[in-house]
């Protein structure tokens, strides 16, 4: 069998995508199904069952492919960043119309109907998607149900022109593996976030995003590091907010912390692991 990365290609020993055809072997290939989020979020697990490790979050809107289903988990590859893993069936639909807006703020409720007063249906977080079908200025009344504020949306393909502002939103927030919400988060699941607000598409690992995102950085030969930096260490990354200052997911903290890049380096150095390499996104467009 060709050595081909488990996180983004699917198959198994019974079953591959059909795109794989060719490049290995396996008892059977299917095309799959496209299938919808119906859910506010999903957790994408490594094996079908609860107690697996939690490898990425699925949001609201985002579609992907099922390969597989069986006792209440669907094998998937998911389409914005092609990873593969396990989702329970249950919050999955349709693909219906294909989505309008996405939330373009941390987490936004949706209500029943255009009122503030009554209980909301679900929260949703940010980059979920939506497909509106009017608005009174307001509200945006949403297909399949619901009522959203409009504020808080933002237009397929309109971005944010700063990254780096959308990922300091996050101060605070619970550290996760695996997260991908405001609720918790892992670092590469922050910078992910919050350069896809920004128009850019960056894969879901921290060592994805080292091989891809951006351009290189030759730190080691005294490249500067200024805002809007990425730097990696193995299997951490975080953000440079200014040419000092650094924000970053981290399991030290337990949170989204913004600190002293150099305090930052020499207490993960002393942890055992040393910088990697950084590399810097190309500007907004």
């Amino acid at each position: 069998m060709t050595k081909l990365d488990p996180r983004r290609h699917p198959f198994r020993d019974d079953l591959a995508g059909a795109a794989l055809r060719g490049l290995i072997d396996a008892k059977r290939f299917t095309e799959g199904d496209r299938r919808r989020v119906s859910a506010s979020s999903l957790p994408l697990r490594r094996a079908p069952r609860d107690e697996a490790n939690l490898d990425t979050e699925v949001l609201h809107g985002e579609t992907l492919v099922v390969f597989d289903e069986a006792d209440g988990w669907a094998w998937v590859q998911l389409d914005h960043d092609g990873y593969v893993g396990y989702v329970p069936v249950e919050g999955l639909g349709d693909p219906g119309k294909p989505a309008t807006h996405r939330i373009a703020v941390l987490r936004t409720y949706v209500f029943p109907e255009p009122d503030a007063k009554v209980p909301p249906i679900r929260m949703l977080s940010l980059n979920a998607r939506v497909t509106v079908l009017d608005s009174d200025g307001r509200y945006a009344r949403l297909d399949g149900g619901g009522f959203i504020y409009t504020s808080h949306l933002a237009v397929i393909g309109a971005h944010d022109p700063d990254y780096v502002k959308i990922a300091e939103r996050f101060l605070g927030a619970p550290y996760l593996w695996g997260g991908r919400t405001s609720v918790g988060l892992d670092c590469s699941g922050l910078v992910q976030l919050a350069a896809a607000a920004a128009g850019h598409t960056l894969p879901r690992d921290a060592d994805m995003q080292e091989a891809e995102a951006g351009e290189p950085l030759d730190i080691m030969a005294g490249a500067g590091l200024k805002r809007g930096d990425l730097v990696f260490w193995e299997g951490h990354v975080g953000i440079m907010t200014s040419t000092e200052d650094f924000l970053h997911a981290n399991a030290f903290h337990m949170a989204v912390e913004l600190e002293p890049f150099a305090q930052a380096r020499q207490r993960i150095q002393e942890a055992g692991f040393r910088v990697t390499s950084a590399r810097r996104l190309a500007p907004s467009r």
